[in-house]
């Protein structure tokens, strides 16, 4: 016997009426009929005295009601049980980023999360996207925070709505810091900064074209911090993500955005078929059903 079975047959004796009960349950009053005969075929025994007006219970219908609404009782009890264990959960996610725009969404997705789980906590590891993916794939760092592409063979992810944008950080005194957006026309014989990885300086060659052999390149920096001191101090421009230099005191630095822009798309990855632990499985499935949702 189904349990969605005795809440139809309770629902049934409270309304005293098939057609009434079909209504609240919103099914058919032939598909309800249907269910009730087959119940009583089953048990053998008539559970309704069917009048012309309303169904009345049977004897042997008083005591499946007696029982059916202790084992709904205790059914309901469980579920709540095991919602409150779940609840329960504790552990450490441990996530892994570099210094991206993007990281300005985790705060409210940290809060809603520790909320349905008080018990759980984060361990924030901030490095350039190849040591993230480093310890992702040792299985040290659940999730990253990461620009694509990503190898989807490796990872799973959920793509972020919000773009990251290249820019070009500058001394406030520059001459550039007048103009709304940078040119390769603009950066063509200054000193420059560009990123340490090389499948990001390929993507800065596709927008500098045919120049960027040309190019005067001061330093190559894995950290925006570093490449942010050598701004401030008038030895080079460096171009970087939007994220890069946020909290920055614009008196010290400022920056432009490239125009042609260009943006790139950020994503949520953990590695495909890495066992995880309680508490990174439920954030895990939380942003599936948050995020996913919402594109």
């Amino acid at each position: 016997m189904e349990i969605r079975v005795l809440r139809y047959f309770l629902t049934v004796v409270r309304e005293e009426s098939i057609t009434r009960a079909a209504e609240v349950l919103h099914i058919t009053q032939p598909t309800l009929s249907r269910q009730i005969a087959q119940m009583e075929e089953e048990m053998g025994v008539r559970l309704f005295d069917r009048g012309s007006r309303k169904i009345a219970l049977t004897s042997e219908g008083m005591l499946l009601r007696r029982r059916a609404e202790e084992i709904l009782e205790l059914v309901d009890k469980t579920e709540k049980e095991l919602t409150e264990q779940d609840e329960m959960v504790e552990g450490t996610v441990s996530i892994g980023f570099g210094d991206l725009a993007a990281v300005r969404m985790l705060p409210e997705i940290f809060r809603s999360f520790h909320e349905r789980y008080p018990g759980v906590t984060f361990d924030l590891y901030t490095a350039i996207a190849d040591h993230v993916k480093d310890r992702m794939d040792r299985g040290l760092t659940d999730i990253g925070l990461l620009m694509e592409p990503v190898n989807i063979e490796k990872y799973e992810y959920i793509r972020l709505k919000q773009r990251e944008q290249w820019q070009v950080a500058m001394h406030p005194d520059s001459p550039l810091a007048q103009k709304e957006h940078i040119t390769p026309k603009d950066l063509k014989d200054l000193p420059l900064i560009l990123p340490h990885r090389q499948n990001v300086r390929s993507e800065l060659a596709g927008w500098f074209g045919e120049d960027f052999e040309k190019l005067n390149v001061l330093f190559t920096s894995n950290l925006p911090s570093n490449s942010a001191v050598m701004v401030h101090n008038k030895l080079a421009y460096a171009i970087l993500v939007q994220g890069s230099l946020s909290f920055w005191d614009p008196e010290k630095l400022v920056c432009r955005p490239l125009y042609p822009p260009l943006t790139a798309t950020c994503v949520l990855a953990w590695k495909r078929g890495q066992p995880f632990g309680a508490a990174a499985e439920k954030f895990i499935q939380y942003l599936k059903e948050t995020l996913q949702a919402e594109s």
